[in-house]
Formats: C-alpha cells, sequence, structure tokens
C-alpha cells in the first residue's frame, strides 16, 4: 500500500505527451457570391426584426408573410420550382398572359442596398437606387425566390431601366422588348399597345413551348382578379377611423404578391382581412390616439428598402393610403372583358395595363393628379408625403405639380429625396417627426374650431 502521508509525485505530462503539436485552424475564405447573400440575409433580417417587433399587438395573419420573406432573402429558399419562370422589370408586364401559359411571373425591381451598393459600378453616381440595385441583383445570376429566369421582358417605361437593358444584355441575358407608349389618352397609344401585348402573347408561348387557349386565359384573368379582390377588401378597410392595420404591413403584403404563389398569396391576404375586419368591429386603433393620416405617394417601397414606412409609422403617423408601384397601382383597375374570346381577352388585359396606370412617365399627369384627390377624400387623409428616388427624375419632375393640387385641397405636403443608403436615417426621421407634429397641432387645431375635445 501507498504510504498516505508521503507527498504526492506529480507527473511531468510534458515528458509523457511529447513535444505538443501546433494544432493550424483552417480558414475559410468567403467567396464574393456568399458574401454578398450574407450581406442581404443581414439586410433583409434587419428590417424584418423591426417591422415585427418595434410595434405593439402585431396581427399574428402576418406571420406568415414574415416566415415568407425570411425563407426566401434569409433562407435562400427557392419557390416555384418545376415552372418555367419569367423576370419582370416594370408592373405593365400583363400577368395575366404569363399565368395563362402556366409560368410564374417574378418581378425584378430590388430594394437591397448591398445591391444598390453592387449595380453602383454600372451607372452614373445620381442614378435611381431601385435602377443600381435591380442591376446589382443580376450581376449576381441568383434571383432571390426563384434562382434562374427563363425568360426577362422589358417594358420602355422610365428611361433610366430602357437604357440599362443594354448593360443587362451584356450580363448573357436576354430580354424581350415590350414597346409602352408614353401617351395614353389617344386612341392610337391605346391599338399601339393592344397590338404590343398580342404579339408578346405569342412571342412568349413561343418562347417558353408552351401554348395558350382560350379557358387558360379566362382562367388566369379570374385567379389575378381574385388577388385583387382581395387587396381591395383589405385596402378598404383602411378607411376606418381608428385604423386597424399600419401601413408597413400592407407593404410587406404587396412586396410578396412580386414572388409569391398568387392563390396562397390571395389565401393568405384574405386571413388578413379576416382579423383586420374583426379588429375594425371592436374598434381597435393600430396607431395612437391623434396619429395623422398620411397618404404616401412616389418612388416605390421596396423590400427591405421600408425605411420611409417604417420612419412615418414610428414617428406616430399612420399611412392610411398609397399611390405607388409597389402597392396600390399593382391592383388598380381589373380586366374588364365584353366577349370570353382569345382577342378580345387579349385586348382587355392590354386596356387594364394602359387606362389604369397613373406612372409619371406619361406626357400629362392629370390622371395621377385626380387619383391622390380621390384617395385624399376617401381615406380623410392629413398630409401627404412624396418620397423621390435620387435620380429618379420623373418623380422628382412632377413633384411639384403635385404639391401644387395639394394645395388647392389645403393639404399639406413633404416631399423627400432618398436612397437606399441607411446613413441618412437621423436626418430623414427629423424632417418626418417635424412634419407629423406640424399635422398633429394642425388637426388639434381644426378640431378645436369643429368644438370638439381632443
Amino acid at each position: 500500500m501507498r504510504d498516505k502521508t508521503a507527498p504526492v509525485k506529480k507527473k511531468d505530462s510534458t515528458a509523457e505527451e511529447g513535444p505538443k503539436k501546433v494544432q493550424r485552424r483552417k480558414h475559410r475564405v468567403e467567396d464574393p457570391r456568399a458574401r454578398h447573400r450574407r450581406h442581404e440575409a443581414m439586410e433583409a433580417m434587419k428590417m424584418l426584426d423591426h417591422l415585427r417587433r418595434d410595434f405593439t399587438e402585431p396581427l399574428k395573419s402576418m406571420e406568415y408573410f414574415y416566415d415568407l420573406f425570411e425563407r426566401v432573402y434569409c433562407n435562400g429558399e427557392v419557390l416555384h420550382s418545376g415552372k418555367p419562370t419569367v423576370g419582370t422589370l416594370c408592373i405593365q408586364i400583363p400577368y395575366e398572359i404569363i399565368y395563362a401559359i402556366d409560368a410564374v411571373p417574378v418581378r425584378l425591381c430590388n430594394g437591397f442596398h448591398t445591391d444598390e451598393q453592387s449595380g453602383g459600378e454600372f451607372m452614373p453616381a445620381k442614378s435611381c437606387s431601385l435602377v443600381k440595385a435591380t442591376l446589382g441583383m443580376l450581376k449576381q445570376k441568383d434571383i432571390p425566390a426563384v434562382g434562374k429566369l427563363d425568360f426577362m421582358v422589358h417594358p420602355t417605361t422610365c428611361d433610366q431601366k430602357t437604357k440599362a437593358i443594354t448593360l443587362i444584355e451584356e450580363m448573357d441575358y436576354d430580354v424581350y422588348h415590350m414597346e409602352f407608349p408614353r401617351v395614353k389618352e389617344s386612341e392610337e397609344s391605346r391599338e399601339y399597345w393592344r397590338r404590343t401585348v398580342r404579339k408578346f402573347t405569342k412571342d412568349l408561348s413561343r418562347g417558353l413551348g408552351r401554348k395558350i387557349t382560350r379557358g387558360r386565359l379566362k382562367e388566369a384573368i379570374t385567379k389575378v382578379g381574385r388577388a385583387q379582390l382581395a387587396y381591395h377588401r383589405l385596402n378598404e378597410l383602411r378607411k376606418s377611423d381608428p385604423v386597424p392595420i399600419l401601413g408597413k404591413d400592407i407593404f410587406l403584403i404587396t412586396n410578396a404578391f412580386f414572388f409569391d404563389d398568387i392563390e396562397r398569396w390571395t389565401e393568405m391576404t384574405l386571413k388578413v382581412c379576416e382579423e383586420v375586419e374583426k379588429r375594425a368591429k371592436e374598434g381597435f386603433n393600430a396607431a395612437g390616439r391623434r396619429s395623422p393620416r398620411i397618404l404616401y405617394t412616389g418612388s416605390p417601397p421596396i423590400f427591405p428598402n421600408l425605411k420611409l414606412p417604417y420612419m412615418i409609422e414610428q414617428a406616430d403617423a399612420v399611412i392610411v393610403a398609397d399611390e405607388s408601384c409597389s402597392a396600390n397601382r399593382l391592383f388598380n383597375d381589373m380586366v374588364s372583358v365584353d366577349e370570353w374570346f382569345m382577342y378580345d381577352m387579349v385586348d382587355a388585359v392590354a386596356d387594364r395595363y394602359l387606362k389604369g396606370c397613373t406612372c409619371p412617365i406619361f406626357t400629362k399627369n392629370d390622371d395621377r393628379k385626380r387619383r391622390l384627390k380621390e384617395l385624399c377624400e376617401q381615406y380623410a387623409v392629413d398630409g401627404v408625403i412624396y418620397q423621390s428616388f435620387a435620380g429618379c427624375q420623373v418623380y422628382e419632375m412632377e413633384q411639384r405639380s403635385i404639391q401644387q393640387a395639394m394645395e388647392k385641397l389645403g393639404i399639406p405636403m413633404l416631399y423627400v429625396e432618398t436612397d437606399y443608403s441607411p446613413g441618412q436615417g437621423g436626418q430623414l426621421s427629423t424632417r418626418i417627426e417635424a412634419f407629423v407634429e406640424s399635422l398633429k397641432v394642425r388637426k388639434r387645431r381644426k378640431n378645436h374650431q369643429r368644438g370638439e375635445v381632443s
């Protein structure tokens, strides 16, 4: 037995183990594409976190849309496998024709600052952020939600996108051009656009090797019509006072329409409608007690660049209506068919995309002013916030006439010029907060004049 009082000799571990092996960590070099994806995912997650957590009592039915954006932009999930995909560079491409060929439309307008920086190498410094970001995304050859494209369509709407097509073609994309008229009041431009859409129908069918039939086109018109009705049902609820849904949720829903399965999108939007209708009956107020009601117009908020809607509603205002191509304008006038024959349906689809459009690319903007006036009246708007991306000349040029139209209505308007940079947040939020405070004071004064106690 060992004597327990004797000191225990320590083992010389160094002698037993021998010389230590120097273990070197393997350093994995991240390739540029993976780094780009990671930066996009961080940007997307940051905005989703803000939209989810910075507002009290969020809608439970919105979880589908938060998860959808996380799956697509953070986890890189590909939707629509097995079907051909058609990339569209503007809302003027008729979705009904694409669905009738059993293909999937995917809008390529992009809202990532990461992509804006990447696309900046192709464009002059003061160019539209949306166009730069779209080029940056296409350069990566990795389209969110679909991976790759089978067909890409560009209508000759805005000048910068039209000129950027050469650059896109140099990236080895085949682009189909649709000639879009800049005057919509004349019969000649209406006929011109109808011919363009007829040709597009034939060329798309030939290009994808899929036949379009009368029955399929009728079904596609019905399918898009159901989506429009779901949106309008939700949009009507924004007229309520108090407002039962925030504008940031509306923008997220309409942005999901860019790439989601249309039938699933319609079903989930109807679920949001049901929850919001229930809230409206209970008198639920999604905003503050004195929150001014805002009409948003101008350059489109595109995920994750929802910073302006976010700032507006963080400043205690609520967006009750909008006039932009990433939301309201997407779902305006429905297709009106007199005879359910193939060419009648194609012409009716063409009319929907020309007559109902209030884009500032047209020579006259009377229709847009009329539309804004209607929205101000129908949604009891207290003020208008007009966003223009720096370098987006049509929106920049048109703001003066819109300002004059709003002055005649007695509605204050704030014009802001932005880009996708996160750096301008402080100055921008200060301007928005000041505008919202001035609207509150104005509203309070009006209420006092009416003898109401606010």
